[in-house]
């Protein structure tokens, strides 16, 4: 009896007397959480699935996006052109494919630009307090007095004026969305840092002498990033809409640049004889959307330090 319980009691959890269980992989449980739905996994696909179809669209279209054919205006779906043309001759499916490049770069760098100054004046002001914390939430205060889209147009129209980018185009246009999503990244950034901040390593930090600047980059926003993350993400999804907003308003994407925003517009016009015209860069912009908002859904559940240890 004394020799199976020798060969059965591993030495390790008889000293302790606690049974030690294996140490799961933080990737390999974040990766679990955020496939654990069906939506989560679905809204994953379809955003690597359209990326793709951004990055290989000179590969995919079936023709030039900006090439005008008026002997075959306003087709409708045929073998040759699968969701008809345009008022112009252009095939409309290739227009979408490439429409999904930019709607990509305008939403990703203005998300990447709003971040980074966002967050930049959020954890300098939760970090120095005092005049820099006041002067810095006056600013967001008043920003966010705007409804959102109503800033994107006040912004893009005085960049257009000014003359930046010739008056118009992309660069305007992810400037406009960009720094109209300052204003939310600052505030979440800010309360993120102040919580952080009253944390015993910051202070320990500030203690063996460790520069304002050092303490701000290594200490304070690397343990605030997990949940700015799901925010850049789902922004995305918002920048998307807010791109074809503005385009649909003829104050964004400058033609013949193929953007959803700007052929919904031209689409309503032809909405009895052609609605795949509107209906489908409509539906395209809804599903990237989706995606994206499941996306971040799923970042949210698996960067949420209560559920670790469910999955």
């Amino acid at each position: 009896m004394a020799d199976e319980l020798k060969t059965t009691i591993n030495p390790a959890e008889s000293e302790s007397g606690i049974q030690k269980t294996p140490r799961q992989s933080e990737w390999r449980r974040m990766a679990r959480v955020l496939f654990s739905r069906r939506l989560y996994t679905i809204g994953f696909a379809i955003v690597v699935v359209i990326m793709l179809v951004a990055i290989f669209a000179n590969w995919i279209s079936p023709y030039d996006p900006i090439k005008t054919d008026l002997y075959h205006r306003l087709e409708l779906p045929s073998s040759a052109h699968w969701l008809g043309t345009d008022q112009l001759g252009r095939d409309i499916l290739s227009r979408i494919i490439h429409g999904a490049r930019t709607s990509l770069v305008v939403s990703i760098s203005a998300v990447l630009l709003g971040n980074i100054v966002g967050i930049l004046m959020g954890i300098a002001a939760a970090y120095y307090g005092g005049w820099v914390f006041a002067v810095i939430m006056r600013i967001t205060d008043a920003l966010m007095a705007f409804p959102s889209i109503l800033l994107f147009i006040l912004i893009a129209g005085l960049l257009s004026t000014s003359g930046v980018s010739g008056g118009g185009g992309i660069p305007v246009i992810i400037l406009a969305l960009g720094f109209g999503g300052v204003a939310g990244m600052c505030r979440m950034m800010c309360g993120l840092a102040l919580s952080v901040k009253q944390r015993d390593y910051v202070m320990a930090a500030r203690v063996i002498g460790m520069s304002n600047w050092r303490i701000m980059w290594t200490q304070i926003f690397p343990n605030a990033f997990p949940p700015l993350m799901v925010n850049i993400t789902m922004g995305i999804g918002g920048m998307v809409m807010g791109e074809a907003g503005l385009s649909f308003l003829g104050i964004g994407i400058v033609p013949p640049t193929p953007s959803w925003g700007n052929m919904i517009m031209d689409g309503m016009t032809y909405l009895l004889t052609n609605p795949l015209f509107s209906l489908m860069p409509g539906t395209a912009i809804m599903l990237l959307m989706f995606g994206f908002n499941m996306f971040g859904d799923g970042l949210r559940d698996a960067v949420d330090p209560r559920l670790r240890g469910v999955f």
